[in-house]
């Protein structure tokens, strides 16, 4: 028995033995031929990879004016593995303006693979950023002295005026996330954060380049490896030239000076974005430098939100903007005729219902209801729209056919503008209406969508598509910013044209209606006689003071801009929309301001509007 035990004894200790040895070689296998770390570190000890960064690409306006540029600017950065303790911290600090205290915990952060994912002793590792020419100059004459700490050359973004911040966006260093999701990308690297500056990232980053040099054992350059054989250059970025003029969006910039809104210029032939302002603003030249994590955090506390894109991120009530829509939906839908005429006594009255109204002749008809903004009219139109059982089966089948239309002219879905953060509005179907009112509604329950009001939720760059839509007569292009990228045809996405569900028989009444607003309806404040503008006003309701709205285009024959101008709590839509929408027309079309023009602006520029301490 006792042989027996000894004799598998000897077997289990032969096969942990076996079995040590096994994983031993697997273990030798994997580092030495599958893994190739020590490989690397060896390189990393024989080599040093210099990276040379591309010039970003520069932007300009659609008149070649200059927005954004580059400036140089300079890293330190550091090879641990060669600094060690060998530095002189208190000099060190004082070349560089920095405390003692900074560099301990900058070090510290180095090497902390949590903070910095890619850290390795032997490859350099980003210590500072965005040195300028007077502290690069000051930290070149003594780098001799610190062992293991490298100047590598970059540039950085400067933009040449205050205007369009959310359009052109800025850089900022890469985020742990930016790298995981793209490799191209090390810690110290830049990228566009917001604006086309994001969008266009891989256009404008160009590639990066790469010079291989060789280290003797104590680390020291020796030369390029092979003669630059293996030497990469960088390829610059790619230009871009914006659809954004800039004499315009400086124009609207100035307009909502004290006002929280947006202004959104389009030109109807292309759907190039002519200005898109939101307000309230900030100077684009702050968010530079090392001072931009800074300016971002102090804007992004600010209760006034001018961080915030209002013209593809504000969603509102469009008001009686909304109405051509609605006009185009009825006629085309066979529920009017042009000549169709109903009654608005002060408003839509029905089975106790009430919507209002202001006073205007009764009965009215198609092209003077757009004229003077009938609410009453447009009410009646939904109202035997969705009460029509002869057209309908059910009124949810109805409802849905209004939505089919409304999404055909851009709404309740993202355009797809070429900028991030674009929200998609609200348009309601009956699936929406079924689960708010459990299937027991009518016409009569969802009546206000009918002039804009309700459910219903537009952007700025939505409202103004629906006037670069009326102004084609039947179609649009998806909005966009920019205008050509260098060297690559323009996305097919933005040169398709998109037509609505709506007939050209019905566009061309709307477009009358319009222009009677304009030549003595609510819009004939805009009657100067030299341009032919077509207009519509809104008054957006509101838990405070109304918004006011105004979309319209001109001329009205070839259009050559569709505009919308949104100012939140601003009242009537004459009071502000069509006086401020006014004035860009004429500033686009003309190239400037007549003197009577610029005074008005003057006024416009200097009138405030008290919203009061709530945050927005």
């Amino acid at each position: 028995m006792k042989d027996y035990d000894l004799a598998n004894r000897r077997y289990v200790l032969a096969g942990v033995a076996v079995t040590i040895v096994v994983v031993y070689l697997i273990r030798l296998f994997t580092l030495q031929i599958m893994s190739d770390d020590y490989k690397k570190n060896a390189d990393s000890n024989a080599f040093l990879k210099k990276i040379e960064y591309p010039s970003r690409g520069v932007i300009t306006d659609r008149n070649g004016k200059l927005m954004v540029y580059n400036q140089p600017a300079y890293d330190i950065m550091v090879v641990m593995n060669e600094a060690k303790d060998r530095t002189d911290t208190t000099e060190f600090c004082n070349a560089l303006g920095i405390t003692k205290e900074y560099f301990i915990q900058r070090m510290a952060d180095i090497k902390d693979y949590n903070k910095n994912p890619g850290y390795s002793r032997f490859t350099q590792q980003l210590f500072m950023s965005q040195l300028s020419d007077k502290e690069f100059s000051i930290f070149q004459e003594k780098i001799f002295r610190f062992p293991g700490f490298y100047v590598r050359r970059r540039s950085i973004r400067q933009y040449q005026y205050p205007y369009a911040p959310h359009v052109l966006g800025d850089v900022a260093e890469v985020s742990p996330a930016d790298i995981e999701e793209d490799d191209y990308y090390q810690p110290g690297d830049y990228i566009g954060k917001i604006g086309v500056e994001r969008s266009y990232e891989k256009q404008l980053r160009g590639e990066k380049g790469v010079q291989i040099l060789l280290r003797d054992a104590h680390g020291r350059i020796q030369g390029r490896y092979q003669d630059g054989k293996f030497d990469r250059k960088p390829r610059p970025g790619k230009d871009l030239t914006l659809s954004i003029d800039l004499d315009l969006q400086a124009l609207g910039e100035r307009l909502l000076e004290g006002k929280i809104g947006s202004i959104v210029a389009l030109e109807p032939s292309t759907g190039e974005v002519l200005c898109m302002v939101s307000s309230p603003t900030y100077d684009a030249r702050i968010m530079t430098g090392r001072n931009r994590g800074k300016m971002h955090a102090q804007l992004s506390r600010d209760v006034w939100k001018p961080l915030l894109n209002r013209s593809i991120m504000g969603q509102y009530p469009p008001g009686s903007t909304f109405k051509t829509s609605q006009g185009l939906t009825y006629m085309t839908e066979g529920v009017i005729t042009p000549t169709t005429q109903f009654s608005c006594h002060r408003g839509f009255y029905h089975r106790g219902l009430h919507v209002g109204c202001h006073g205007h002749g009764s009965p009215i008809s198609l092209v003077p209801a757009i004229s003077t903004s009938c609410n009453g009219y447009f009410c009646w139109g939904l109202y035997y729209m969705l009460s029509n059982r002869k057209k309908y089966k059910t009124v949810q089948d109805a409802m849905n056919t209004w939505r089919d239309y409304m999404v055909s002219m851009g709404f309740g879905y993202k355009l797809g503008v070429d900028l991030p953060g674009e929200k998609r509005g609200l348009i309601p179907n009956a699936q929406f209406y079924d689960k708010a009112y459990h299937n027991s509604w009518n016409g009569l329950t969802v009546i206000s969508i009918s002039i804009g009001q309700g459910e219903v939720n537009l952007t700025p760059l939505q409202i103004a598509n629906l006037g670069a839509t009326i102004a084609n007569r039947g179609y649009y292009y998806v909005p966009h910013v920019v205008r050509k990228v260098k060297g690559e045809p323009l996305d097919t996405a933005f040169t398709r044209r998109h037509y609505t569900k709506a007939s050209a028989a019905a566009y061309n009444y709307i477009v009358s209606g319009m222009r009677s607003s304009v030549l003595g309806g609510t819009c004939k404040h805009l009657n100067r006689g030299d341009i032919a503008i077509c207009g519509k006003t809104g008054t957006a309701q509101n838990r405070g003071q109304d918004h006011s709205v105004f979309m319209g285009f001109a001329p009205m024959d070839n259009p050559k801009i569709a505009i919308a101008v949104y100012v939140e709590n601003g009242g009537f839509g004459a009071e502000f929309g069509v006086p401020i929408g006014g004035l860009m027309i004429e500033q686009y079309l003309k190239g400037h301001l007549s003197p009577g023009s610029e005074a008005r602006a003057n006024v416009f520029q200097h009138r405030r509007i008290a919203y009061g301490s709530r945050n927005r």
